[in-house]
């Protein structure tokens, strides 16, 4: 493989780790182990730090490709729970609301979900990457700022019901969605809809395109994989 000239790589990523973590962890082991100071690398799409999975990431010649590669449909598999909120819409922020559950059944839930398929309007989460004026809208939202974010267009293909625990009220989901959608905001409006809110607890990236977990490695496979170039 020639890094330099440009390869797709396909990572694993660990939990609590950013995208942009792993773009300079590959970055400095490719410029330390062959002696580069310089390398293009970069990411095919954010996923957020708690959450693990496929994070695509290009090197060299090949970064050309992002743009592309950003576009393609991403799969996912959520676990959802119902019955509180969080500001982050997930577990960075602790819980701020409680919410009755009594009502919901499986029944509820599969007539809830089929009205998530095909496109929505979906406002992003205030905890995210958004550029509001210029600035991170996570950024704002950490200072205590107020941020309006503008609902995005987007295109869920499939949406289904993996396991529902009555018990714990927790509800776990496959996902098949376009660019941009963040399944912690689809987890916020799955609990409006319930009548119950809803954050995520936890998130797998299984695809990107025709990537798979499957193709994918962790670090240690891949300085083995430079060590062996």
């Amino acid at each position: 493989m020639d890094f330099v000239e440009g390869e797709i790589i396909a990572f694993d990523k660990p939990y609590r780790w950013t995208s942009f973590d792993v773009v300079g962890k590959a970055r400095w082991l490719l410029c330390h182990k062959l002696g580069v100071k310089k390398l293009k690398v970069g990411h095919t799409g954010t996923l957020d730090p708690l959450a693990t999975g496929v994070v695509v990431v290009c090197t060299g010649k090949k970064t050309k490709l992002i743009d592309e590669l950003q576009n393609h449909t991403k799969e996912y598999v959520a676990t959802l729970q119902l019955g509180a909120t969080t500001p982050s819409f997930d577990l960075e922020k602790p819980i701020d609301q409680i919410y009755p559950t009594n009502h919901i059944t499986r029944a509820l839930i599969d007539e809830m979900i089929p009205q998530f398929l095909g496109e929505q309007w979906q406002v992003p989460p205030m905890f995210s990457a958004v550029k509001v004026e210029g600035k991170r809208a996570y950024k704002l939202a950490r200072k205590g700022e107020d941020v309006e974010l503008k609902p995005k267009l987007l295109v869920i293909d499939a949406i289904d019901v993996v396991a529902f625990d009555a018990e714990k009220m927790q509800l776990v989901i496959h996902v098949v969605c376009s660019k941009g959608t963040y399944i912690r905001a689809l987890a916020r409006d799955i609990g409006i809809k319930l009548g119950s809110g809803a954050h995520l607890i936890a998130l797998r990236r299984t695809r990107v395109g025709d990537i798979t977990l499957d193709h994918c490695i962790n670090f240690e496979q891949f300085e083995q994989l430079i060590a062996n170039n």
